[in-house]
């Protein structure tokens, strides 16, 4: 343990990682739709992308600029509606998502490209506005401002990204079992289309958002 965070912060913020990794959310939901759509190995990507997303967050954050998207509605509002946008596409994606007869021992098709996979995950999380407000009203409760906040930043940072590393994997290797009991073609159009709901479903919760809520 850093010696700029004490045991008793770092285990409850741990708490606090996990609590909120575990809650359904957007990255959840695309972590899920990609083990289906590509199996683990290659819709683990997913999940770098959503860390990456998550330290943006925690950078703004730590940089102040958390507080002007805090308090700029335009940039709140601006924000907000690329993610709804962005999640109504890949709601719409996953609906046209192709469908194939799968053998009983047949693997999952090795598609969908890491890059592609890694940038999803990376704007799902950074155009959620209201996660950057979230961290901004919860991460200074667990900061000591008579030390080095680097390193407090780098240790929240780090703790953030495995807990959110495991628990995606989970998510996606969960979805990845499923896409094996696939044998038909009406059953893989039906959880393509169940992931395309949840997609849009996450779109109208994020497109609620207000920023005097938050």
């Amino acid at each position: 343990m850093d010696k700029h965070v004490t045991l008793e912060t770092w285990l409850a913020f741990l708490l606090a990682c996990w609590i909120i990794s575990l809650s359904p959310g957007a990255g959840a939901i695309a972590s899920m739709a990609s083990g289906l759509n590509y199996g683990f190995a290659r819709g683990y990507w997913n999940a770098i992308g959503l860390q990456l997303g998550l330290l943006m967050q925690v950078g703004i954050v730590a940089a102040g600029v958390g507080a002007v998207l805090a308090t700029s509605a335009l940039a709140f509002t601006l924000i907000k509606w690329f993610g709804v946008l962005y999640l109504l596409y890949l709601a719409y994606r996953q609906w046209k998502a192709p469908v194939g007869q799968i053998e009983p021992s047949a693997q999952p098709a090795p598609a969908g490209r890491p890059f592609e996979l890694i940038m999803r995950g990376l704007v799902i999380n950074a155009s959620n506005p209201k996660a950057v407000v979230f961290m901004l009203a919860v991460l200074p409760q667990f900061l000591d401002v008579t030390r080095p906040l680097l390193a407090q930043y780098t240790v929240i940072a780090v703790t953030m990204v495995v807990v959110d590393l495991i628990v995606m994997a989970g998510y996606t290797g969960l979805a990845s079992k499923v896409l094996r009991l696939l044998r038909s073609q009406r059953q893989q159009r039906v959880v393509n289309r169940s992931f395309a709901g949840l997609f849009a479903a996450a779109a109208g919760l994020l497109a609620l958002v207000k920023k005097a809520s938050v």
